[in-house]
């Protein structure tokens, strides 16, 4: 894993999002529009993973699109993040896009580190996710959802499940008592993620 920092260094919230090698050219851009919508002070950690579909997920699964299988290095990868946020006068926010939005859900369900969870367009589709989010209690005050309007409308069937997967997360997040919004954006999941994943953080600093 490699760190890199942006913003405001001393602010008191610190948003901790997991990238991949083509999220690094963007991550300056999601700043300035994080910066556009909020007045809070932030410096923002981005933490490259080199293996995106073995250190983001929590368990093993079959590959779902191209060959390549999901692992589960989500553990050993929450154990590097926890090292980011031991300043306890600090507030953290963990979030990301696609699968790091997954994993930080996962996350949240794990520690009580994160004041919110920042998941855009995350892959709830996953094998098993659900249930798991129903069978157990997120710890974060805060969760911020959203998904591109047409990205449950694909000809692969498990990841076709994922519009019917954040809305029954999401349902399940406001029963239990959890400030939490599900946004829906134009556009399939790769349509402008920047702005997306800045909403997400912005939302969180905002409440």
């Amino acid at each position: 894993m490699t760190i890199y920092q942006y913003g405001e260094q001393a602010a008191e919230n610190v948003l901790i999002q997991l990238v991949g090698e083509h999220d690094l050219p963007t991550v300056e851009d999601e700043v300035r529009e994080i910066q556009k919508m909020t007045e809070c002070p932030f410096s923002l950690i981005a933490a490259k993973v080199d293996a995106w579909n073995q250190e983001l997920t929590p368990w093993k699964a079959p590959a779902v699109y191209g060959t390549e299988d999901f692992g589960d290095g989500a553990a050993q990868t929450l154990e590097e993040i926890k090292k980011l946020c031991v300043d306890r006068s600090k507030t953290y926010y963990i979030g990301g896009y696609s699968l790091a939005g997954l994993f930080s859900l996962w996350a949240a369900y794990q520690t009580d580190l994160f004041s919110g969870v920042a998941a855009a367009s995350p892959s709830v589709w996953f094998p098993g996710f659900i249930p798991y989010m129903k069978e157990h209690e997120i710890r974060a005050e805060k969760v911020y959802l959203s998904l591109g309007e047409k990205e449950e409308k694909t000809k692969n069937p498990v990841m076709a499940q994922v519009g019917a997967c954040i809305r029954a997360g999401y349902a399940h997040l406001q029963t239990s008592g959890h400030l939490c919004t599900l946004e829906w954006n134009p556009g399939g999941h790769f349509k402008e993620p920047v702005l997306r994943t800045a909403k997400a953080f912005a939302w969180l600093m905002n409440q």
